[in-house]
């Protein structure tokens, strides 16, 4: 595959970089596989969080060259991208701080001697990365696991390989051995022969649901543990009682950030009856406020999608579910123009036989049904093959974990749209993968848990 950084606001070409051939995979694998045993792992805690504490650091006081670098090459707001920077950071700290609080050793009530449970690392990991978010999801991955004495290696994806090398050379700057944080420029071949390799002992993905069913499998082949994270459909449910101005503000918030390309974005607007027409109409209202520009500019509001293959899916899923029924009560077109803008879009009158119903829109899209009460506002979010994260506004918060515990999802939100925080464990069950990251539950995927009992 081609790494080539491609600006998706003109479409100019702005850098592009050869893959790796076999030999340097296998010298790179090999230095991440002689800095795990004679070296990494037998540091200690301290010594790792140093090092990741200089990381995040590092991060601050680049910021706006980082930030910039995303906005150039997958086109975020530049503003979000400088969250996106702190964030990252943020992540960096929490595990430097917090990682052998997560790991001390568990001593366990048993009649038959000592015992004690204790975490050690496993070895090299794997990580396949996405591009909407390029430092954070490297941080999720890699913070936890570094602090957890693994040494990890990063394929991210081919449109942000700029990002890459500089959360490489980072880590680098900041201390890491060689072999520690390594950045692959390789082909899906490559990956697959990677994880067939004995000296990888895990595989972390972040990705589509074809990809999570294929490294997933080749890894299952090896006996390899693995955590996927495959994207989600995300219900925004409005219960009859809601703040509806609060609840509308969350909703453009919960779609339109990263111009709606983020796994956790709000993607079907479930709204009760007696509020549908409402909110409807000031959710259009809001839509149609933004506008498309240089997301450089910190003045523009609509950025564009990450690249022209991008808008492309996203116009073809439009038309489909048109062409099997639905209303498109606004947008629906690409804006015309070099960039890979999407209009700001929603689609009603969506019933079970239309494509859309099942499928996730990564984009600007939004999916509205209206409901009689809360029980159908149950079903309709629960039946979608994706289960990661939902939201429910009702001013009755009682009423509103209720209803959050009946949603199959991994993560639900009342009276908010999704939030992404250090301390909060992401992931999701069904097609939306399995395993989590971030929180103490993201530094437990990739360790042995030793037990030693003392007759």
């Amino acid at each position: 595959m081609a790494y080539q950084s491609t600006n998706p606001y003109d479409g100019k070409i702005l850098a592009t970089f050869d893959e790796h051939d076999d030999a340097q995979l296998e010298a790179k694998l090999q230095a991440a596989s002689d800095c795990f045993e004679t070296d990494w792992r037998a540091r200690s805690y301290a010594e790792r969080a140093a090092i990741l504490k200089r990381a995040a650091a590092l991060m601050r006081e680049r910021a706006d060259d980082l930030a910039r670098l995303v906005t150039l090459e997958m086109g975020k707001l530049l503003p979000q991208s400088a969250g996106e920077v702190a964030l990252s950071a943020a992540i960096l700290d929490y595990y430097a701080d917090h990682a052998e609080t997560f790991l001390a050793p568990e001593k366990l009530a048993s009649a038959r001697g000592e015992t004690v449970v204790e975490s050690s690392p496993v070895g090299v990991l794997l990580g396949v990365e996405p591009w909407n978010y390029p430092y954070y999801q490297i941080a999720r991955f890699a913070a936890p696991n570094l602090m957890a004495g693994n040494v990890v290696m990063v394929k991210h994806a081919s449109n942000v390989p700029q990002c890459a090398l500089a959360f490489e050379q980072l880590m680098h700057d900041a201390g890491a051995p060689a072999g520690a944080y390594t950045n692959l420029f390789i082909s899906k071949d490559q990956i697959g022969r990677l994880i067939d390799d004995a000296r990888i002992r895990g595989v972390a993905l972040t990705g589509s649901e074809a990809a999570g069913a294929v490294v997933a499998s080749r890894a299952g082949q090896n006996l390899k543990k693995t955590t996927m994270e495959l994207g989600g459909s995300d219900a925004f449910i409005v219960l009859d009682d809601a703040d509806l101005d609060r609840a509308v503000k969350a909703a453009v918030s919960g779609r339109m950030g990263n111009s709606g390309q983020a796994c956790t974005a709000s993607k079907r607007f479930i709204v009760v009856e007696s509020l549908a027409d409402s909110f409807l109409e000031k959710f259009q209202l809001a839509l149609g406020k933004f506008s498309a520009g240089d997301p450089l500019d910190k003045q523009t509001t609509l950025a564009p999608l990450s690249s022209a293959g991008a808008l492309n899916n996203l116009v073809d899923q439009v038309e489909r579910a048109v062409a099997a029924g639905a209303r498109v009560v606004m947008g629906g077109q690409r804006i015309a123009g070099d960039g890979a803008f999407m209009q700001p879009t929603i689609l009603a009158d969506i019933d079970e036989a239309n494509p859309a119903f099942k499928e996730e829109f990564f984009g600007p899209v939004a999916l509205f049904f209206r409901v009689p009460d809360e029980d159908a506002a149950v079903a309709l979010a629960n039946d979608s093959p994706f289960g990661l994260g939902g939201s429910v506004f009702t001013q009755d918060v009682e009423r509103g974990k209720r209803l959050a515990r009946r949603i199959d999802t991994g993560m639900m939100f009342i009276n908010s749209a999704a939030v992404s925080s250090p301390e909060l464990p992401f992931g999701g069950v069904k097609n939306s993968g399995y395993g989590r990251e971030l929180s103490a539950a993201g530094i437990q995927e990739f360790v042995n848990k030793k037990l030693i009992r003392v007759a």
